[in-house]
C-alpha cells in the first residue's frame, strides 16, 4: 500500500464533493506567512510528506498561529521536527490551513479481508484514543445506516447540543458518510484500502474535511 500525496487526496475528496478546508502548500516560512494572511488568523500548520503519517508524532503540527512571527516560527519547527524524526522523508513542505471550529468527528474506512470494506464514524481528535467511541457498518451504507451510526456513538448527545449550545448540521453529516462510503465503494483506480478523515469539523453551519489521510 501506499500513502496518496496531498493533491491527489484534496483532488479525490473535492471529486466526490466532501468538503475540505481551503489549504495551501508552502516551501518557506515567507510564504507559509502570506497564506496565513490569506486564509485569515488563526490558521494551522502541517508537515506535507507521503513518509510522514502521523503527523502530530512527528512534531509536524502547530496550530491557533495568530500572527506572521507564529507562523514563520512554526514553520522553521515544523521542518525542524519532520527533519529529525524522519530524516529520509521526502517533504514537501508545510499545509497551511484557517482553524476550524465545531465538534472534531473520525471518519475511516479498512478492508476486512473476508467482509471487505468497512465505513467507521465516531467522535474524532483526542477522543477517539480516550474513549474509543466510535461505530462501524459494511460499504456500502444506506441513509438508514448512517442515521443509526450518528445515534449509536456516546458523543450524539453532544452533537445534538448541551448547556445552550445549537445542534450540528446532521443532514451535512449524514451526506459526507454516504459519500465518503460510495468513495470508497466505487473508485477502482487506485483501490482505496484505507481511509481516514480526522479530524472533519462540525458545527450548525457546515461539516469540513481537515485532516485526511488514504493509502491504496
Amino acid at each position: 500500500m501506499k500513502k496518496l500525496g496531498e493533491r491527489e487526496t484534496w483532488s479525490l475528496l473535492k471529486r466526490w464533493k466532501i468538503p475540505v478546508a481551503e489549504y495551501f502548500l508552502a516551501k518557506n516560512p515567507e510564504q507559509a506567512a502570506g497564506f496565513a494572511e490569506r486564509v485569515g488568523y488563526p490558521v494551522v500548520l502541517k508537515i506535507s510528506s507521503r513518509e510522514i503519517i502521523h503527523k502530530t508524532e512527528a512534531g509536524g503540527v502547530e496550530s491557533c498561529l495568530k500572527n506572521e512571527k507564529d507562523v514563520k516560527h512554526a514553520f522553521e519547527r515544523i521542518m525542524r521536527n519532520a527533519g529529525k524524526a524522519y530524516p529520509k522523508a521526502k517533504i514537501d513542505g508545510v499545509l497551511v490551513q484557517k482553524m476550524m471550529e465545531g465538534h472534531e468527528i473520525i471518519l475511516g474506512s479498512k478492508t476486512d479481508p473476508q467482509f471487505g470494506p468497512v465505513l467507521m464514524f465516531g467522535m474524532g481528535g483526542i477522543f477517539v484514543e480516550v474513549l474509543k467511541d466510535v461505530t462501524f457498518r459494511l460499504i456500502p451504507v444506506t441513509r438508514k445506516d448512517v442515521r443509526e451510526m450518528i445515534h449509536e456513538i456516546k458523543g450524539y448527545k453532544i452533537l445534538k447540543g448541551t448547556r445552550g449550545q445549537r445542534p450540528v448540521n446532521f443532514r451535512m453529516l449524514e451526506n459526507i458518510l454516504l459519500r465518503v462510503s460510495d468513495m470508497v465503494w466505487k473508485t477502482e483506480k487506485p483501490e482505496i484500502k484505507e481511509l481516514d478523515i480526522n479530524p472533519l469539523f462540525v458545527n450548525s453551519r457546515e461539516a469540513v474535511a481537515v485532516d485526511v489521510r488514504i493509502l491504496v
